[in-house]
């Protein structure tokens, strides 16, 4: 072989061996086929993620949770404070109305015995209510129990009330079970303001769709309590309003033009009775003329002769002095007048920590629910135990003009006492819910410490 046929043959093995780094290996037919219809597809998934991104992403509501939640369990501090208070209010009931009972039944056990069984039925219905069930099917019920509440109300205008000092407020279902239809409604129009604010959220700015419908609501219903006459119910409607439009961010000129509104069209109403004038003017008369006021107001005098009485400690449980037929409605509006005066300044205060303590508890279980609906709720409820408290202690003390509300969990009464029980259970049916994304995640570990190479970590 001549050099010449040597050197192409070394020229073509160079090309050839170029060729094979730099080209890829031929694949067979086959598997060369599935890559081409495998790109193809992906391709296409390209370009319809492309497609639907260009396609409107569905809004969540806003009133329902963001977030995955699950059901644990409640709050055992809510029904436990509300326990104590429920206990220590049969204690004071039985304190405040043994002489009462001895006097008018001839049975000195015949107020307690009823408060008692009122207490058992309302504690296993707030048990009942914070243990089992979700609170999110209220919603599904809350306008067949306006309906409901509605026509009570209607029934107690219309006359088929009974009628107990001049007021007719209570229905009555045979000859021993009364109901009173206006204790139910302050609870219902707070489900009812939680629902339609959490479905209206962003509305709520708007006059025509966020605060005409509920303020002409609640007037309907305040406007019925003033018809029996309960002006003090009619009153707690129309604050639950205020509270929960505030706390759902309606604009502030509405609720100043609003209550500007409602402060001259009270102002008539209370014109139109001569009795809510003479607590008005009895109430004055305590910082100018005491004769007139011990004549006028005989019930606020004899509230504040007992908190004076009781000083710091109290004179003694059971030992009351005004209890003795001298302090009217002892056992029901003015038993934290009785309070003061057997427990003293001590025992008033460690009750007002109690109240103090289940409105707070009631305030973070609704800031830290994930659903809307949940925090109007909570935050309704709360400052309504609140409200009622602390409207109750005001009258006893003489802070503001004579009303007749009941001590929420202390005061005698079947009614309210099973509304105030239901709310609190329902409170602690709302601290069930939790974020499931919290829940069983472990922490994660530090990670170990390195030492350096070479020298001093």
């Amino acid at each position: 072989m001549s050099f010449d046929e040597l050197l192409s043959q070394q020229k073509q093995r160079k090309n050839t061996r170029g060729r094979r780094s730099i080209e890829p290996p031929r694949e067979p037919a086959a598997v060369r086929g599935k890559r081409v219809k495998r790109a193809s597809a992906t391709s296409k998934e390209v370009v319809a993620g492309k497609e639907n991104r260009r396609k409107p992403v569905p809004i969540q509501k806003r009133d329902e949770p963001s977030v995955p939640v699950v059901l644990g369990s409640p709050d055992p501090t809510l029904l436990a404070v509300m326990y104590a208070l429920l206990g220590f209010g049969l204690v004071m009931v039985y304190s405040a109305s043994a002489v009462f009972a001895d006097r008018m039944y001839h049975d000195a056990h015949a107020v307690i015995r009823t408060q008692l069984m009122h207490a058992v039925l309302a504690g296993s219905a707030a048990w009942i209510v914070g243990h089992y069930g979700d609170y999110r099917w209220l919603r599904r019920f809350t306008y067949p129990m306006l309906a409901i509440t509605l026509l009570m109300l209607i029934a107690t205008v219309a006359g088929y009330a009974k009628v107990t000092n001049g007021a007719a407020r209570w229905l009555a279902i045979g000859s021993w079970f009364r109901i009173q239809p206006a204790e139910f409604a302050k609870l219902v129009v707070i489900c009812w303001l939680a629902d339609s604010l959490a479905k209206k959220r962003e509305q709520i700015r708007s006059l025509s769709i966020g605060f005409v419908p509920h303020a002409v609501g609640a007037l309907l219903i305040a406007g019925l309590c003033v018809r029996q006459p309960d002006f003090g119910s009619a009153a707690m409607i129309i604050l639950l309003l205020f509270v929960m439009l505030f706390v759902a961010g309606a604009p502030l000129g509405y609720l100043i033009g609003f209550g500007l509104l409602l402060g001259g069209v009270g102002t008539a109403i209370f014109r139109m009775a001569n009795y809510r004038l003479d607590r008005i003017k009895a109430f004055e008369w305590q910082y100018k003329e005491f004769a007139q006021f011990k004549a006028n107001n005989y019930q606020l005098f004899e509230s504040q002769l007992s908190f004076g009485a009781g000083g710091i400690r109290g004179v003694g449980l059971g030992n009351s002095h005004q209890k003795l037929m001298y302090l009217p409605e002892a056992h029901t509006d003015f038993i934290s007048s009785i309070v003061a005066e057997e427990l003293g300044l001590l025992g008033f205060s460690a009750m007002l920590i109690a109240f103090g303590y289940l409105v707070y508890r009631g305030i973070r279980t609704g800031l830290r629910c994930p659903d809307v609906y949940g925090t109007y709720l909570c935050i309704g409820i709360s400052l309504f135990i609140g409200m009622q408290a602390f409207t109750n202690l005001a009258v006893a003390c003489g802070v503001v003009p004579t009303k007749g509300l009941v001590l929420p969990f202390i005061s005698f009464g079947g009614s309210s006492l099973l509304v105030n029980c239901c709310a609190v259970g329902l409170l602690s049916n709302v601290s069930r819910i939790q974020r499931a994304d919290t829940l069983d995640t472990p922490s994660p570990r530090p990670a170990p410490a390195t030492r350096a190479v070479g020298g001093v970590s």
